[in-house]
């Protein structure tokens, strides 16, 4: 199967391993499932590096480097395509534009997202799993 991972699954994956669910390790460490990660999860990250909520203990491109080679994962960089998407998504949905940038990548590229995030799991228009699980 193919993932996208939100953001926080990203960083759990790397700095707080015991946040997920022993499926959602497993799953990580399965070479036949195909895990993807996408730009705006940089943004996120830098951030909440910026803001003092998250420590790398390196550059941020370093660690995305780093992270990507030891999942390993593959890159979904934000097209016009998602990006538009992001804002025709099915209503309800909340106004994020991480999130809804994330979902609108799930959706145009048929991947489900791995989340802990209550609002995309309850959303019906994107399939999903959650990463405490």
């Amino acid at each position: 199967m193919s993932w996208l991972l939100d953001t926080h699954v990203w960083l759990w994956s790397q700095l707080d391993p015991q946040q997920l669910g022993g499926q959602t390790a497993a799953l990580l460490l399965d070479r036949e499932q195909e895990l993807h990660v996408s730009t705006i999860s940089t943004l996120e990250i830098a951030r909440l590096v910026e803001l003092g909520h998250v420590e790398l203990g390196v550059e941020v491109e370093e660690w995305v480097r780093l992270a990507m080679d030891a999942l390993p994962a593959v890159t979904i960089e934000l097209s016009h395509s998602i990006a538009a998407e992001s804002y025709r998504l099915p209503a309800p949905f909340h106004r994020d534009p991480a999130d809804r940038i994330l979902v609108a990548t799930a959706r145009t590229r048929s991947l489900a997202l791995l989340t802990a995030d209550r609002r995309i799991l309850d959303y019906p228009h994107v399939g999903s799993h959650d990463a405490r699980s």
